[in-house]
């Protein structure tokens, strides 16, 4: 069982290496902000990995026998916005019939999905120490998928599947035996109806509709579990992920300051963990944002170990 908690790259201190020195955490991933924001932020984790700081970190992360994940909303790295003026083809036609550099592409432009592809590959060697498990995810913003001719055809999770493959083609040539996730988010909850999962993708999801406070077995959550047994029955069990927020402070916080003291909720960790086994995931993740040394220094050490200790 893969046992996660994600971070952002600005909250990595010494007290986070004591923090999973003590606690069953077996994988750590680094979360750089996503939203609107979010290539902004990519820029700058691109800028952290090559500080000898975070070098060391994640070697003493390795030292530990933890695994280190990248998980990136990164749409605007793998296909630059700038690319617009020359190629407006690559991206997408939003609802009002417009073409607009804002927000992922057009997955029916084979171009397009050659410089993702490209793109990917280079992403995937910039950053240092990650396993060979990847998620380079598309943007974190609703109805940010194409409406052109071709992609009307295609739902939401059909085109972020065009975008997997394509970016997981791109990473096997740095690293063959790379996997990469389809991440069952927002728009694209379902799974695929009209394009294939190359070999290498698994299944990622990540409930962010769902009631935080009740547990998922609670009638308030019936939504957010429902596409599950779709989603197992297309991609399989195998190294099947759950993203979840049981212990993501940045959504109590609203994504905003000031910092507020995590609601640690066992039990609804408890039975939500139960009932992800029993559909068949592999591992169990949580966003552990806004618990870096600031943080910290406020209200103590977070949950870590305790939660750790209920999902494996």
């Amino acid at each position: 069982m893969t046992a996660c908690v994600l971070i952002h790259p600005h909250e990595i201190c010494g007290e986070w290496l004591e923090i999973l020195k003590k606690s069953k955490i077996n994988t750590l991933g680094i979360h750089p902000v996503g939203g609107r924001a979010a290539p902004k932020h990519l820029e700058a984790l691109l800028q952290i990995v090559k500080t000898t700081e975070f070098r060391r970190f994640i070697d003493d992360v390795h030292a530990l026998g933890i695994d280190v994940e990248y998980q990136i909303h990164a749409m605007s790295c793998l296909l630059p916005r700038e690319l617009f003026d020359a190629h407006p083809e690559y991206f997408r036609i939003n609802e009002k019939g417009e073409r607009t550099p804002e927000f992922n592409l057009c997955p029916s432009n084979d171009e397009a999905l050659g410089i993702v592809e490209k793109n990917a590959q280079r992403l995937a060697e910039q950053l240092y120490g990650s396993s060979e498990k990847y998620y380079f995810w598309t943007d974190d913003v609703r109805g940010s998928y194409c409406h052109c001719e071709k992609c009307k055809k295609l739902t939401p999770s059909d085109q972020a599947m065009l975008i997997y493959n394509a970016i997981l083609r791109g990473i096997k040539k740095f690293r063959p035996n790379a996997e990469h996730c389809f991440l069952a988010y927002q728009d694209a909850t379902d799974p695929p109806k009209n394009v294939k999962a190359d070999e290498g993708i698994f299944l990622e999801f990540a409930p962010i509709d769902r009631d935080s406070f009740a547990p998922l077995s609670d009638e308030k959550n019936a939504a957010a579990t429902e596409p599950i047994p779709a989603l197992i029955d297309f991609f399989g069990k195998k190294n099947s992920r759950v993203l979840e927020y049981w212990i993501d402070n940045s959504r109590y916080c609203e994504w905003k300051m000031p910092y507020k003291k995590l609601p640690f909720m066992p039990d609804v960790i408890s039975k939500d963990a139960e009932l992800y086994k029993r559909f068949g995931f592999e591992g169990l993740s949580s966003f552990a944002c806004y618990l870096g040394k600031d943080y910290m220094a406020l209200f103590g050490t977070p949950p870590i170990k305790e939660f750790a200790e209920i999902i494996n």
